[in-house]
């Protein structure tokens, strides 16, 4: 493709972003106005990435148990080797 049509391209593209963009800005207020006098109230669904972090920090909490109970069991182990020899 001609290098101009691709310029023309990518900035009726970022135009039109632009422009969705500002639309949405401009009807924020219709909006909130809209949801406050049919007594909707806005509650942010939780988006994926909050769901993967939160999925994350589980997944870290029984990770850290079970390596808490690896090592306690290494530790008695140990101990008890350490007693069965002397």
């Amino acid at each position: 493709m001609n290098k101009h049509f691709e310029d023309a391209r990518y900035y009726i593209k970022r135009a039109g972003e632009t422009a969705r963009k500002g639309v949405a800005e401009e009807l924020e207020p219709v909006e909130q106005r809209f949801k406050t006098l049919t007594g909707q109230k806005e509650e942010p669904e939780p988006s994926r990435l909050d769901e993967v972090k939160a999925d994350l920090k589980e997944i870290q909490g029984k990770a850290e148990g079970e390596a808490r109970e690896a090592i306690a069991d290494a530790r008695e182990r140990i101990e008890s080797y350490r007693t069965t020899e002397t």
